[in-house]
């Protein structure tokens, strides 16, 4: 008999040899300086405790707002700040500790001055009531590790809703401030002034995917403007305050090179009930940076009715930049399609440039004419940049060469092929950084008239990537390869460029660049490559975070589906399996498909048998820790050659490319053939509930993480698909796995969090699918997560995540169990966890009182 009421469990441990890979410290982030000449440490910790998200936020626009921090809630934060010296000889100097900042602060926004002498950075701190306080800037000295607040005032905090600060020169930042005048938080009426009301008399043709976190009412609306309002504040090191401009919702700042200008967007009404922030009116405006308005780039309209098709863009001004080879110039694209993908235009977008301050009235000059969508610019100087154009339905990619300030060089292209084909990736340039402090194409001299360029690749090919970095004629496209991974045992990547910094062509000879080594084994450590001896000088240490799993074995397999496409996959075994010993084990095949154009494409292997295996907190690998063999990112190709759309045969190319799958490793005889398990994230979710439904012969049972299963609830298009619902209506329904819940057999584990934020996978597409499962019998169980967003980040409800999923694999793959058992019978290494982090709590409360129950039906 199904229960259909809630089940107070509370939250769950899994087992510990998953918790202890899970909790394992996490490793630093490194940041460089300016002149490459020091490196920070920023210090991270564990998983946030359940409380942090369960402080009150909120959803307006597209954005989750944390009201009392007036920041974006849910972030994530660092600990601490470490300074190290990178000495001459390549190795690390002793740590120097930031210090000064308030115990056990977060912190957020690391930047470095131009100079490298000081950094900026946020503070905020644990108040009382479980709150965390608003947030201050600080700067630190880089050389003594000493910190200060910036601002003198307690009373000026940051507003790091959508920017938040900038260095404008070495002494100078603009910070977005709270408003000190802002006054009283709106308050919800409490009557109505009257009905929501939208309108389309005008039939308007208005198609939009299923954002979340809408605007709702005028209310909702005051309370955006409420939050995010920034008073920019010119702020000197010495503590000397400046404010600039009016009051206004803006979204960046960006001081132009020579920081004489400043490039202000901001956001302003009317706003929209149908679509998120990022497409209300935007203003641009030009200032100098010393607060003087020069005048309004401009100022585009409310974008409700961008079309879905891919590719489609806004109307007006789009991607306005800084020329970072230049002191203070300008450039944008402009589309000529009216932003319609659809429509049939050559050119289709026209890339513009203009100097800051138009002499004379200078018009704007056409720097190049595109046929398909503007892809963005590598910089260089005034003799050659990279302007990059593609176009997604044909997967069309082109690169030209351009010299923006001789009229007398055409435009050429240099590469023209398919994003899609990863062999023929020719890399891309590396950058230097200018004295300016920003960042352009390095050109390298070889002693010889050529100009050469840095190519970093990934060097996809048949047995797996080889990185690689080349030096590139730009004139005759000859390449000479002057670095490359190792094949064997490594797994290496080109970083970062390390010799940059002085102007002008960099001698080959001087060349020093950072990359990062790996195997399937060892964790990714950093090493100095320096010319012209190729002397190689490993900088980090960093203990490996699992080494229980250290000796895991994972090989890339290739197999062929019956259609001819070559598939690829990684194989995991746990450490110390003897398949002749322990025979063939229980199976976790975890996934997420992908479009594409062309079978050779498709077939093409992408990744590398020598990566680290890193592991995630909800990884499919933590399995191995359980004695499961792993079957990760098996590719699932769904190809629609030539007019052909892909996903009018989605569900017979996913089941064919699972079959090839299972076939490949049943054969290769390490994995039991009726305790294979099918999983995924999100569209992977949606995926494994079409297996399970199509596909019952191949898996004994699966788990499905934030998916959406019915597709006549995402009707103007989702994933890559941009026809509509009733342009496609028996692809949509098709592939819908909620119209066909009567068809599967097999137990299913649904998981999602209650606060899902993702285009198209609302909550509801969980709890309406588990419904239909319900009702046709099928085994079956609901978790929905408190708190939680798309991606889960909580550490119980992680764990718990990790307990279901054992408990499930458990059940129904490793016993092949079909019948309920009780709740209280599941794994015996499993112990209840209160939502405070282990505090004694009664059940269902945690001792900060709100629910830590997730809520699973079974």
């Amino acid at each position: 008999m199904l229960q259909f009421n809630y089940l107070s469990l509370g939250y769950r441990l899994p087992p510990k040899e998953i918790q202890d890979i899970v909790d394992a410290p996490p490793l630093p982030v490194l940041s460089f300086s300016p002149s490459k000449d020091k490196i920070l440490f920023l210090k991270r910790r564990a998983l946030p405790p359940l409380s942090d998200l369960a402080k009150p936020e909120e959803k307006l626009a597209g954005v989750r707002i944390d009201g009392h921090s007036n920041t974006r809630s849910r972030m994530s934060s660092y600990t601490g700040i470490g300074i190290h010296k990178l000495m001459d000889d390549g190795t690390l100097g002793p740590e120097k500790v930031v210090h000064g900042y308030p115990e056990g602060a977060k912190i957020n926004f690391v930047t470095w001055s131009h100079d490298g002498r000081n950094l900026s950075f946020s503070v905020r701190v644990e108040e009382e009531d479980n709150k965390i306080s608003k947030l201050r800037v600080w700067i630190a000295d880089v050389e003594s590790g000493e910190a200060r607040p910036l601002f003198k005032s307690p009373d000026i905090y940051l507003n790091a809703i959508f920017d938040s600060f900038v260095w404008v020169d070495n002494s100078t930042l603009l910070v977005c401030t709270i408003p000190v005048s802002r006054g009283a938080l709106p308050q919800k009426p409490s009557v109505p002034s009257g009905p929501k009301i939208q309108s389309n008399e005008t039939k308007n043709v208005v198609q939009v995917r299923t954002f979340q976190d809408l605007l709702k009412d005028e209310y909702d609306a005051d309370l955006f403007d409420y939050y995010a309002t920034s008073q920019l504040m010119l702020v000197s090191l010495d503590g000397t305050v400046k404010p600039m401009g009016p009051p206004a919702v803006y979204t960046s700042i960006d001081p132009s090179p020579d920081d004489k200008y400043l490039m202000l967007s901001s956001i302003h009404r009317p706003y929209s009930y149908i679509v998120p922030c990022g497409r209300f009116p935007k203003r641009v405006e030009l200032w100098t940076a010393d607060g003087k308005f020069i005048r309004e780039l401009c100022d585009l309209p409310l974008a409700e009715d961008i079309p879905i098709a891919t590719s489609s863009v806004r109307k007006g001004k789009r991607s306005i930049y800084w020329r970072p080879d230049k002191p203070s110039t300008l450039y944008w694209v402009e589309t000529q399609d009216g932003g319609d993908a659809k429509v049939e235009v050559s050119p289709r977008d026209i890339v513009y440039m203009e100097n800051a301050e138009p002499i004379n009235g200078e018009q704007p000059e056409i720097l190049h004419k595109l046929d398909l969508r503007y892809g963005g610019i590598s910089w260089c100087d005034e003799s050659l940049a990279l302007v990059y154009e593609s176009w997604y339905k044909t997967r069309k990619t082109r690169t030209w060469v351009v010299a923006p300030d001789k009229k007398d060089v055409s435009p050429c292209i240099l590469f023209d092929r398919s994003s899609e084909d990863v062999y023929s990736d020719p890399g891309s340039p590396m950058l230097r950084r200018t004295a300016m402090g920003t960042y352009v194409i390095a050109k390298v001299n070889k002693q010889d008239e050529s100009t050469y360029l840095l190519l970093n690749g990934m060097g996809a090919t048949p047995e797996g990537n080889v990185p690689f970095l080349d030096l590139f004629d730009i004139n005759t496209g000859s390449k000479e390869r002057i670095w490359e991974s190792d094949k064997e045992k490594y797994f290496e990547t080109v970083v970062a460029l390390m010799s940059d910094k002085i102007d002008g062509d960099l001698p080959l000879d001087q060349l020093k660049i950072l990359t990062s080594k790996e195997s399937k084994t060892e964790n990714t450590q950093y090493y100095l490559q320096i010319w012209p001896e190729k002397k190689q000088v490993q900088i980090t240490n960093f203990p490996h975070p699992y080494p229980q799993l250290a000796s895991l074995y994972k090989e890339m397999i290739r197999y062929q589906r019956k259609d001819g496409v070559q598939l690829t996959a990684k194989l995991y075994l746990p450490p110390g399996y003897d398949q002749s010993k322990d025979g063939p084990l229980p199976c976790l095949v975890w996934s997420y498909p992908g479009e594409f154009k062309s079978k050779d494409a498709a077939g093409q292997v992408r990744g590398s048998p020598n990566e680290f295996s890193g592991i995630g907190a909800t990884s499919p690998l933590l399995w191995l820790a359980r004695g499961f063999a792993i079957l990760s990112g098996p590719t699932i190709p769904i190809v629609g050659e030539g007019d052909v759309e892909a996903n009018d045969s989605y569900v017979e190319q996913l089941v064919t490319s699972a079959e090839a799958a299972v076939e490949e490793v049943v054969r290769r005889g390490v994995v039991h053939p009726d305790k294979i398990a099918v999983g995924g994230h999100s569209y992977g979710a949606f995926m494994t509930a079409n297996l399970l439904a199509h596909a019952p012969h191949l898996f004994c049972c699966g788990i499905a993480r934030s998916g959406a299963y019915n597709r006549t609830l995402t009707p103007f298009g989702f994933q890559n698909e941009d026809r509509t619902l009733w342009e496609a209506t028996n692809t949509y329904v098709e592939m819908s796995p909620f119209m066909s819940a009567n068809k599967i057999k097999r137990p299913i584990l649904l998981i999602h969090g209650e606060q899902d934020n993702n285009s198209g996978t609302l909550t509801m597409q969980s709890d309406r699918f588990f419904n239909a499962l319900k009702g046709h019998g099928v085994q079956s169980r609901l978790v929905i997560l408190p708190f939680e967003s798309h991606g889960y980040s909580a550490r119980e409800s992680i764990m718990h995540v990790l307990w279901e999923s054992d408990r499930w694999l458990q059940k129904y793959c490793v016993n092949g169990t079909s019948k309920a058992d009780s709740e209280t019978a599941a794994d015996g290494e499993s112990k209840t966890l209160a939502a405070s982090g282990g505090g004694a709590a009664p059940e269902g409360l945690s001792s900060d009182g709100f629910s830590s129950i997730p809520r699973s039906l079974l």
